[in-house]
């Protein structure tokens, strides 16, 4: 049986009893998921968080990771979604599930430091409106984006979208993507099938300026825990 790694015995002897579990260096996604579910070190119902390394230079346009993944089972999380249309959007944007709906009105509140949302999405026409709030929302990661599927005339099927569990997966500055999968209380099966989801569209959104080997390093943790290597 592996022993627990001093920082694991460091950080106390639960943290240590949950590290020694994992006994092997890698292991299989099916595996992973049911180790995953075991090695929380607290009792509340843990995020399963994944961190993903990419063989990018983050200083190279072309060789940026983004895109967007509908989880088959959501992340368990609930989502406040903000909308920003125009007035003949507001009633649609509110019967499909938007907590917050305005135009004019929600910039204002944005502007005066009311933001309860923790996705903003937006019509293409309310664009260029948004460039009195954008420094606020951006330093939030909350501007609306084409990119992240966050900017649509679609209103009702991107709001249905993001409450079901579409999430966006981007690298930070030293090319690595942190996102979560899904609630320990999913279960594995479901957390594979998520995991699965979400590695499938980070491969099928490798850039053209990435040649060779793409993805460094597969590792997921519950939100509180030791990490367990994934084997791609």
């Amino acid at each position: 049986m592996s022993k627990a790694s001093p920082l694991a015995r460091k950080r106390g002897k639960n943290y240590a009893e949950k590290s020694a579990l994992i006994q092997k260096p890698i292991y299989s996604i099916e595996e992973a998921t049911e180790l995953l579910t075991k090695i929380s070190t607290v009792k509340f119902d843990a995020t399963a968080e994944v961190h993903i390394r990419i063989n990018a230079d983050t200083t190279q346009a072309d060789q940026l990771v983004r895109t967007t993944v509908t989880l088959p089972h959501g992340t368990g999380k609930h989502v406040r979604v903000a909308a920003f249309v125009p007035d003949a959007k507001v009633d649609e944007a509110k019967k499909a599930g938007a907590d917050v709906v305005g135009n004019e009105d929600l910039i204002k509140k944005v502007e005066e430091g009311i933001i309860e949302f923790d996705i903003a999405i937006a019509d293409p026409s309310i664009m260029k409106d948004l460039g009195k709030i954008a420094k606020t929302l951006g330093q939030k990661g909350l501007m609306p984006n084409p990119k992240a599927g966050t900017v649509s005339p679609n209103i009702k099927g991107t709001i249905e979208a993001v409450k079901k569990g579409r999430i966006e997966c981007k690298m930070d500055k030293q090319g690595i993507i942190h996102t979560v999968f899904g609630k320990l209380s999913f279960g594995p099966k479901k957390l594979q099938e998520n995991l699965e989801s979400l590695l499938f569209a980070i491969k099928e959104a490798q850039p053209s300026g990435i040649k060779g080997e793409y993805i460094l390093s597969v590792h997921i943790a519950p939100s509180m825990g030791p990490g367990i290597h994934v084997e791609l």
